[in-house]
């Protein structure tokens, strides 16, 4: 173990009392304007989400990662902030959901509140303010007082006119919290949340245009020398301990692992991506929508990550010549690792969003299909036909198929519910879970290193 350090990393949580409070807008824009005055941060989602990481990763440049206290036990969530942290000047976290929301929608467990009190960071509660007045304080109150140790230190009113701001800020400050700017509506902060998932070049100039048009109508609103003193507050972090939750092997390269990574799939935790690599992986992007063949130079395995597949089935079902590797790669034994919508494109059919069928690859033996509205939502622990728990995951698709799996049991936290899922077997682990790779390590690499 190397020597332990204490770091100063200034850090903040943007919270809301619910989804939809604009807490990702504000979020974006204050990296965009840290990043104009110099300052090196790293950013981090509360919960299950991969697309605001990803936004993060793609559009702003800054690595973005999660930090989800259902995936991971408190210890190692604290272990990932600090090690992603190390290199960085700041660190910017954003909530999910309503800032005490975590399993079940009854439980604070792996809530925001919860990742704020295992960092030890000071949150700033983003308020939608449209339609309300002095309400806006009674409703901050009331989150000030659910818990003693709220952490919440200050707020920041949205879509609210500096005018009414002004009125409402000597009752905030009754309250001990600081008002840290009101946002104006504006429509440089509506953006459609599917579109934070895409991934070509274009969108995401198109979404860094947006954003920096945010980020110039936002900072003239907001008091960012008080958010960094804030910031500033937070005490210092452990550097250099040499504990991590993911294992590695040095120096032991197993292979090359073809990853899916395009406009149709785009959603992948970016610390599973670490996993892999860390532990020997050498990753390889490729187009399964695009590319006319899989990477040359000899692959081991094919993740398939979640997104679209159903918004672009017929250019995916077009792409013949993939489709036939994708198949003779399972007749040579590659490994397929497959996820929501890269399991929909192993199908025989997927119902395209055109409401039209079409061939895929084939490898699982059924048909994907519209389901009108979301399936089977939320946290997930896995376990096998023997009772072990395999994996912790999440399900969120509108898109169901008619051969889901059953050689795990998929069983709700904090509810009675669970149904049967994936296709487990030597060859391809396949599912509509999004698997969290830090809570399945073991199971992961054991079975990507087993030989064919």
């Amino acid at each position: 173990m190397g020597e332990i350090k204490m770091k100063k990393l200034p850090r903040l949580l943007f919270a809301a009392p619910c989804s939809g409070s604009g807490k990702t807008a504000i979020t974006c824009g204050i990296l965009e304007i840290l990043q104009r005055r110099k300052v090196s941060c790293v950013s981090y989602k509360c919960g299950p989400d991969y697309i605001d990481p990803m936004f993060h990763q793609y559009v702003l440049g800054i690595p973005g990662y999660n930090l989800d206290s259902f995936f991971l036990p408190p210890e190692q969530v604290k272990d990932l902030f600090e090690k992603k942290a190390e290199e960085a000047d700041m660190a910017i976290i954003e909530g999910a959901m309503g800032y005490y929301d975590g399993v079940a929608g009854t439980s604070t467990h792996a809530s925001a509140y919860e990742v704020a009190q295992i960092t030890d960071t000071p949150v700033v509660l983003v308020v939608d303010g449209k339609k309300s007045g002095l309400s806006l304080a009674a409703m901050v109150k009331g989150f000030l007082e659910y818990k003693p140790d709220s952490r919440i230190c200050g707020v920041i009113l949205n879509r609210v006119s500096p005018v009414m701001a002004d009125r409402l800020r000597p009752y905030l400050k009754d309250l001990g919290v600081r008002l840290y700017g009101a946002a104006p509506p504006c429509g440089e902060a509506e953006w459609e949340s599917r579109h934070l998932g895409l991934t070509l070049p274009g969108e995401q100039a198109r979404m860094r245009e947006k954003v920096k048009a945010w980020a110039d109508r936002l900072e003239p609103c907001l008091d960012v020398e008080g958010l960094l003193e804030l910031a500033g507050s937070a005490p210092p972090i452990p550097i250099g301990t040499g504990q991590h939750p993911i294992k590695r092997q040095k120096g032991k390269r197993k292979g090359n692992l073809a990853v899916a990574r395009d406009e149709a799939f785009c959603f992948y935790y970016q610390e599973n991506l670490d996993l892999l690599e860390q532990n020997g992986w050498d990753l390889i992007p490729f187009s399964p929508l695009h590319d006319k063949h899989l990477p040359s130079g000899g692959i081991s395995a094919i993740l398939l990550g979640g997104g679209y597949p159903e918004i672009y089935a017929k250019g995916l079902s077009e792409n013949k010549t993939m489709l036939e590797e994708l198949r003779m790669a399972k007749r040579q034994g590659i490994k397929f690792l497959a996820e929501c919508g890269g399991f929909l494109y192993l199908h025989e059919m997927l119902e395209g969003a055109d409401g039209v069928s079409y061939p895929m690859a084939g490898l699982v033996q059924g048909s994907g299909y519209r389901k009108g509205g979301l399936s089977r939502f939320g946290y997930i622990i896995l376990y096998d036909k023997q009772g072990n728990r395999m994996a912790r995951g999440h399900e969120f698709h509108y898109w169901d198929s008619t051969l889901p799996g059953t050689d795990f049991k998929a069983a709700k936290p904090l509810s009675s519910r669970g149904w049967d899922c994936m296709h487990v077997t030597d060859g391809m682990i396949a599912g509509f879970p999004h698997l969290y790779y830090g809570s399945c390590a073991d199971w992961i690499l054991k079975f990507l290193e087993n030989n064919k």
